[in-house]
């Protein structure tokens, strides 16, 4: 992958070959059940905070063989040299109680070792089959406390799944929570489905449909299950993407042997043209604040990565190596753009 930032004319190629990150040490004992029933979600709960937080590469939980202390009200302080002893930088203590209406009461609280002090703590009450959404939102609160970034766990991801035979593969669009758990199917694979994205304001995702006739772009909302087609397109499209506040859909369109890049608008269903060149220009993206678009086009001879105005205009080239470039994806910052290709490294322009 590539990452590119906006900047100056000089260039700098810096060549990542690997990275160091010294992970923060934490404890999550298992959530303590406030009633006898309630000792399986509270391990359950404890685990997959646990889970999340190992994989993000940044936090390293200590086996709970290690531990000294057993957790039994999470109300008082713990034992912090208990904690110490054993490496630990931080500290997760919880509860998970049903209630008498039935609905499930999750507490947690966060823990600063060497300080000994609750950096913070929350309180959340739902139904009890909501109980991984709430271990997902719990670490969100440690990951954002701890680092000072938004948590990304109490997020889904929309994909292709694909099964069958190499000779008759049906491919389905579906959805499930970013550990992989919850997967749900949002369409039963009677056409080809391609290249689904998430609304960033709302619950509807928009994606390509390969069925009878021209290829058609869909909205589908996650919450209602209901879809509507945004175009039908002569030609081909590709790479339906939203706009940052969610109001247009920008793609390629396949007009004889070269492409260009169109948006439209959701609300009025208006077209606009944003290139006309004899190239192929494909898979554009919004930077985060909207007002730029970088795409990929061969209008110089080989495929390199361009970035234009929102609404057309001039476009720089920012890329300058040899090969096909894909997953073109703004940082949230929009100071970096990310592409695949061969390895990492970071282009400076």
């Amino acid at each position: 992958s590539l990452l590119v930032p906006r900047g100056a004319l000089a260039q700098t190629r810096l060549q990542v070959t690997e990275g160091n990150v010294a992970p923060l040490v934490i404890a999550i004992p298992n959530f303590v059940a406030g009633t006898p029933a309630d000792g399986e979600v509270g391990a359950s709960v404890s685990q997959v905070i646990t889970n999340n937080l190992k994989r993000s590469g940044l936090f390293a939980p200590i086996d709970p063989a290690a531990f000294i202390e057993r957790i039994t009200n999470p109300d008082l302080p713990p034992t912090f040299q208990s904690w110490k002893q054993i490496g630990a930088q931080a500290l997760v203590t919880g509860r998970m109680t049903r209630q008498g209406d039935g609905r499930l009461k999750a507490e947690f609280r966060l823990w600063d070792v060497n300080t000994q002090q609750q950096l913070t703590g929350q309180q959340y009450q739902t139904s009890p089959e909501y109980w991984r959404r709430i271990a997902h939102i719990i670490s969100d609160q440690v990951y954002e406390r701890m680092t000072g970034e938004k948590g990304y766990f109490d997020s889904r991801v929309v994909f292709v799944d694909e099964t069958g035979s190499k000779e008759r593969r049906v491919k389905r669009l579906a959805l499930m929570d970013q550990d992989g758990a919850n997967v749900r199917y949002l369409t039963k694979g009677a056409d080809l489905v391609l290249t689904p994205r998430f609304s960033p304001s709302t619950q509807e995702i928009t994606y390509m449909e390969f069925g009878q006739g021209d290829p058609r772009v869909y909205l589908y909302n996650v919450e209602t299950g209901q879809r509507e087609i945004v175009g039908n397109f002569p030609g081909m499209s590709f790479s339906p993407r939203f706009s940052p506040d969610g109001q247009r859909i920008i793609m390629s369109l396949q007009q004889g042997g070269n492409s260009n890049l169109f948006v439209m608008d959701l609300r009025s269903k208006s077209t606009t043209r944003l290139t006309d060149t004899p190239a192929i220009d494909t898979s554009p993206s919004y930077a985060p604040d909207g007002s730029r678009i970088c795409f990929e086009s061969d209008r110089g001879g080989k495929p390199q990565i361009y970035v234009m105005g929102a609404g057309g205009g001039a476009a720089q080239r920012i890329s300058f190596g040899d090969g096909s470039y894909s997953t073109r994806v703004w940082s949230p910052r929009g100071d970096y753009i990310a592409f695949d290709r061969e390895r990492l490294s970071y282009l400076n322009v």
